[in-house]
């Protein structure tokens, strides 16, 4: 279909979808080949080409003074048969050129619309690009076309794939499906898209793709069948189907015959509007669908030009508007077939009107790959008019030279087409990037099953890309029919999504989606869903027991708030209240003669130390802090050391009163007065509490957080600072305690008059049995159970001494006054 004009531009469209080779051996005629079965889409798309031109040719303010023409070829849905179409266009084998002594002319096309096919694309784009001729596309979407080293000049109006299997993508994220199946056809289309598949959502981590099969150009049962028993063993419930209609129309006769129901598809736009699928049988299965379609878009008069149509107004040399005409009033122009008038058959009279006939070539409702090609045509004009405006010296060429109708050359075309920029009658803004891609747009449509079992495509949203904003995506969630009891978006995922308190763990062998999700460990938390790994806390924290947050370690000290500190507490308490009451006793009565026996000052001074050890005890109780820390033990050792220091000279002094009973001794009693049991209290103690301020200043003891006993717990203690510091101290006690045993023992078969020895020495055991115990028992003791067993020590040892001392003196005083008699006391019996 051809029209003259001072420049042409070619087109390739697909006419017919049936094609018969001829026989191409060496011994017959070279013939051409026959196509049969009109495409009334594909013809619609080669009329809107014809509606463009015309009216650019009727636009003074695009092209003034230019006629455009334009020249179309029919590829048959052939590779074959749509590169020799082309490679006619660009050569114009058909024309006698006379060419004059420049060899300067304008070619037989200046651009090519088409094709429709990525791989026929492929192939034409190829040799073209060679040549710098423009091809802009309105159907071809593989990504491999933005190849600009490949496809130097090679454009498009409609997006790659790439574009839309990004969109696709953006679709699955939007709804929470990571897990989904894909079918792709068996051609560059199909192949492209699943790589991209592959490294945008799959290597992305985007989701993972249960399967992926191809669809064969042959109708193959057996394959079909087995595809479809994949389909249905997987626990996938979203099909993307990224093919050409007639390799859908295969596979869903299949899904209709084993009743496959319960899954999403997601169509590409290759057939998410082929109304070949939106009938009674096939709804059931389809209804629901989600699918890319191309931009609809509005050209106005274009119905009216289709109208207009009419074989005598066009020629004989427009075949194809004779066999539309004869398509669609089922006639046939003079001369018929033989017969056909005999078995029933008409004549075309060309006055036939469209519309009295339900045509789909008038219905304006759905035009989408018309607006691509409406768009391919007026950006090569604008690119023509750009290039004619050029003003003389200002050019873009070598020499600042500008392009001409006589001297027009492809690549001048290509460098305007580049740059070319303008907005459709519709309002959608028409540029290409610099791998010659439009600026990308998709409608979203959903295809909805209405009540009288029919189908229709509706808008649920779209896709666009704009320089500023990135890729957006629009879905009204309320207009998609769902094709499930729910009529809710199915969930499609390997695994369920891990909540926090757990890490995703890999099944072995399966993809990245199949996953099975552990709990974190003890002080290992995750606190957002599917977490790779979990994160340890912070050293003073520990895990929830959900392990989705850490939360404080709890502390650990001997409290005052516990039962066992409160009864530590309380015994401390007791035992200091006791020494004040035997110490009240003892002034009250401390002029009887038991009082005032054995040097009543020690008897002073040992209640007021035991007091002290009952007391040092609280500084073990509670938090430690730095001043607790210093002086518990500090304190504690001079106590005991004042305790036992008494006790020692007590004894020592037993002895000496002994040995003064026997003649010649009393020289003995001159080394035991009362200033020198003061001194050798004083120096024994001085000794100790010089042991402690060593002992402090060189490594003073300080709290410290123990992490060690437990995981999940702070044990507050405090660290010696100085082992060697503590256990001298714990040393000397034991040598003054383990002397005083001693002594006392000696003196435990002393006449009854002294038989306080018997008590010092029953006190020192008990006190020696306690200490010794202590030892391995504190060592062995963990956090604030080592403070414990201290406290338990200090106030065994001192109840030991209090009652082993004390004790008896009490019993006489209160309960025996008769025995609290000088004549007693000397052994003399009570009167």
């Amino acid at each position: 279909m051809q029209k003259a004009g001072d420049v042409v531009l070619g087109g390739l469209f697909e006419i017919h979808f049936f094609t018969v080779f001829p026989d191409l051996s060496f011994t017959s005629e070279p013939q051409q080949p026959t196509c049969h079965g009109l495409d009334t889409p594909g013809f619609r798309n080669a009329m809107t080409m014809a509606f463009a031109v015309d009216e650019i040719n009727r636009n003074s303010n695009l092209l003034p003074n230019v006629t455009l023409g334009y020249s179309l070829y029919d590829n048959c849905v052939q590779l074959a048969i749509g590169f020799r179409a082309a490679m006619s266009l660009v050569s114009g084998q058909e024309e006698q050129f006379v060419l004059d002594e420049t060899c300067a002319g304008t070619p037989p096309v200046i651009g090519v619309v088409g094709d429709s096919s990525s791989t026929r694309s492929i192939a034409i784009s190829t040799v073209l690009g060679l040549y710098r001729v423009p091809m802009v596309s309105y159907f071809a979407t593989c990504s491999c076309l933005s190849d600009r080293q490949k496809f130097p000049s090679f454009f498009r109006t409609i997006p790659s794939d790439a574009f839309q299997v990004s969109t696709m993508i953006q679709i699955l994220k939007h709804f929470g499906w990571t897990w989904a199946g894909l079918l792709i056809s068996d051609d560059d289309y199909g192949l492209h898209a699943a790589r991209s598949f592959q490294s945008d959502f799959v290597q992305s981590g985007e989701g993972c793709l249960a399967y992926t099969e191809i669809l064969s150009w042959a109708n193959d049962q057996a394959e079909l069948r087995r595809i479809v028993d994949v389909m249905k063993k997987s626990t996938a419930r979203v099909v993307i189907v990224f093919a050409h209609e007639n390799h859908v129309v295969n596979l869903m006769e299949e899904v209709v015959r084993q009743n496959v129901t319960g899954l999403q598809w997601i169509a590409s736009e290759a057939w998410i509007a082929a109304t070949i699928f939106q009938t009674s049988r096939l709804i059931p299965h389809l209804a629901g669908t989600l699918g890319i379609a191309i931009r609809r878009g509005e050209i106005p008069g274009l119905r009216d030009f289709l109208l207009q149509i009419r074989p005598d107004l066009h020629g004989n040399e427009n075949s194809l508007v004779k066999l539309f005409w004869e398509y669609t009033f089922q006639c046939r122009f003079a001369p018929p077939p033989a017969g056909w008038v005999e078995a029933g058959g008409t004549i075309c009279t060309g006055q036939e009107d469209l519309q009295d006939v339900d045509s789909k070539v008038i219905d304006m409702s759905n035009l989408r790959p018309e607006y691509n090609v409406y768009k391919a045509v007026y950006a090569l004009a604008y690119a023509l008019d750009d290039m004619l405006q050029c003003e003389p010296g200002r050019g873009p060429f070598s020499g600042n030279s500008c392009g001409s109708l006589k001297g027009l050359e492809p690549w001048q075309l290509v460098y305007y087409l580049q740059k070319v920029n303008f907005t459709t009658p519709f309002g959608d803004q028409v540029s290409f990037d610099e791998n010659g891609d439009a600026l990308p747009i998709y409608d979203i449509m959903n295809w909805l099953w209405l009540p009288d079992g029919r189908a229709k495509l509706q808008n649920v949203g779209d896709v666009k890309k704009s320089a500023f904003k990135g890729e957006e995506l629009t879905i009204d969630e309320d207009k998609i029919y769902w094709n499930f009891e729910s009529k809710k978006p199915p969930r499609s995922v390997c695994s369920e999504s891990c909540p926090p308190g757990t890490r995703m763990a890999r099944k072995k062998g399966q993809p990245v989606c199949c996953f099975d999700c552990i709990p974190c460990s003890e002080g290992k938390i995750s606190n957002k869903t599917d977490s790779i790994e979990c994160t340890s806390c912070p050293k003073d924290f520990w895990s929830s027991p959900q392990r989705d947050h850490c939360v404080p370690k709890k502390t650990e000290f001997l409290s005052y708030h516990e039962p066992l500190g409160i009864c530590l507490t309380a015994t401390s308490l007791l035992g200091t209240c006791i020494c004040a009451v035997v110490l009240g006793i003892f002034i009250y009565h401390r002029t009887t003669p038991i009082v005032r026996a054995n040097n009543s000052e020690l008897s002073f001074q040992l209640l007021l130390s035991l007091k002290l050890c009952f007391l040092c005890s609280l500084l073990f109780i509670g938090r430690p802090r730095l001043w607790t820390c210093q002086l518990r033990h500090a304190v504690f050792g001079i106590s005991f050391v004042l305790c036992v220091s008494c006790i020692l000279v007590k004894t020592m002094v037993v002895l000496a009163v002994f040995k003064a009973s026997k003649p010649g001794g009393g020289a003995s009693l001159k080394w035991f007065g009362t200033m020198q049991q003061r001194g050798t209290v004083i120096v024994l103690t001085s000794i100790q509490a010089g042991i402690c301020t060593v002992w402090i200043v060189s490594a003073s003891p300080v709290p410290h957080k123990n992490y060690q006993y437990y995981n999940d717990k702070i044990v507050y203690e405090c660290v010696v600072g100085s082992t060697v510091g503590f256990a001298v101290l714990l040393g000397y006690i034991g040598s003054l305690a383990v002397l005083s045993c001693l002594i006392a023992f000696i003196a435990r078969n002393l006449p009854d008059s002294f038989n306080e020895a018997k008590f010092i020495t029953f006190s020192m055991l008990i006190f020696c049995a306690v200490w010794v115990a202590f030892v391995p028992a504190y060592i062995s003791s963990p956090g604030k159970y080592a403070d414990a067993v201290e406290v338990f020590a200090i106030l065994a040892s001192s109840y030991g001494l209090l009652v082993a001392l004390f004790g008896p003196k009490c019993y006489i005083i209160l309960l025996r006054p008769e025995r609290n008699t000088k004549k007693a006391i000397m052994g003399r019996g009570v009167e």
